[in-house]
């Protein structure tokens, strides 16, 4: 094993959106793991929308990173070193790490990755925390009725595509935004979506609407914000839920336009806007996880990684997603199951 270990730091606060800039990749030596610790190599690691809020010097769900930080996000990684009984080395785990070939964490906060259930990447996806968001965020604030329909943003994303899915299982009617044709395919083709929209060659999102959901919105799951929000809202049924889980148009914006104003379209259908925070059904999780599995190891549920190797190009990985690079879940491979 290597002595030395590469890791990314904040190099500078972004104003509007991030470039090369913004990071910076240093050498350190490698952790020693303390008692109840693992020393974890990394295999892959989880680029994430919410990670741009991390960034801002502002109060928000998750704490900002400070400039001269070590980033961190979700891994999948194989222990080295094992200084805690609950596993050994070998063994993969998956749990909150850094932009790093290596990272000692805390046994108690890691969770065992079985690789014949699904890929290991994937339980930074599907079987990860956007699985488990798209999970709640429906059935939960979503509480989806057979015969609904479900508009679904980003649908092409790690977790729209969930949404999409675990809504077809409800007897619901589907319709998802993507960002390309190829895009639109997967969630139609693919995923079993009823109708995609295109939304950067449709001029008319209200018009698509009419057309994709001619008997109105019942569930949106809002991952985007921006004008699709303000066209599905015209297009809300009464007692309609909306679950906000992301408003990625919105993130790199140093001011957010107004637009038109949402509120009194939702007074004459008694819309319920929810926001939705995933670590709300923190003690829920095995649940989540369960079920997911289980969907994915029947084939039920079906999942795609978009990969980007090499853990020098995580920043272009992040990047990528503010110009929707990626279908499904981005994630960079780190290292193989060879490596050393």
């Amino acid at each position: 094993m290597t002595n030395t270990n590469r890791e990314w730091l904040l190099a500078e606060r972004p104003t509007g959106e991030p470039d090369a800039d913004s990071f910076e990749l240093r050498e350190t030596d490698v952790p020693a793991p303390a008692p109840g610790e693992l020393l974890v190599r990394t295999r892959f690691l989880s680029v994430d929308p919410y990670m741009r809020g991390r960034m801002r010097d502002a109060e928000s769900y998750a704490e900002p990173w400070d400039v001269g930080d070590a980033l961190k996000g979700g891994v999948v990684g194989e222990v080295v070193e094992s200084e805690s009984d609950a596993f050994d080395a070998g063994d993969l785990v998956t749990g909150e790490g850094r932009w790093a070939d290596y990272a000692a964490l805390d046994a108690a906060d890691v969770a065992p990755v079985d690789p014949s259930v699904a890929d290991p990447e994937a339980y930074l996806g599907v079987l990860g925390m956007p699985g488990r968001t798209a999970y709640f965020g429906l059935l939960e604030v979503g509480e989806p009725k057979p015969g609904d329909t479900v508009v679904v943003s980003g649908a092409a994303g790690a977790v729209g595509s969930v949404v999409g899915q675990v809504a077809r299982r409800n007897g619901c009617r589907v319709v998802g935004f993507a960002g390309s044709d190829e895009k639109t395919a997967w969630l139609t083709d693919d995923l079993g979506f009823d109708a995609a929209i295109n939304y950067e060659t449709t001029d008319d999102y209200r018009a698509a609407l009419d057309e994709a959901a001619p008997d109105g919105v019942d569930v949106y799951f809002d991952n985007v914000g921006g004008p699709i929000t303000d066209a599905v809202f015209t297009r809300l049924n009464l007692d309609a839920r909306v679950a906000v889980c992301g408003q990625i148009a919105h993130y790199n914006d140093e001011s957010v336009p107004t637009g038109p104003r949402k509120l009194p379209q939702i007074i004459p259908v008694r819309a319920k806007v929810e926001g939705l925070l995933v670590g709300d059904f923190a003690t829920r999780f095995g649940e989540a996880s369960e079920r997911l599995a289980t969907w994915v190891a029947s084939g039920d549920l079906e999942h795609r990684e978009t990969v980007v190797e090499g853990l020098e190009n995580a920043p272009d990985a992040f990047l990528g997603l503010f110009s929707g690079d990626n279908i499904g879940k981005q994630v960079v491979r780190v290292s193989g199951p060879d490596e050393t």
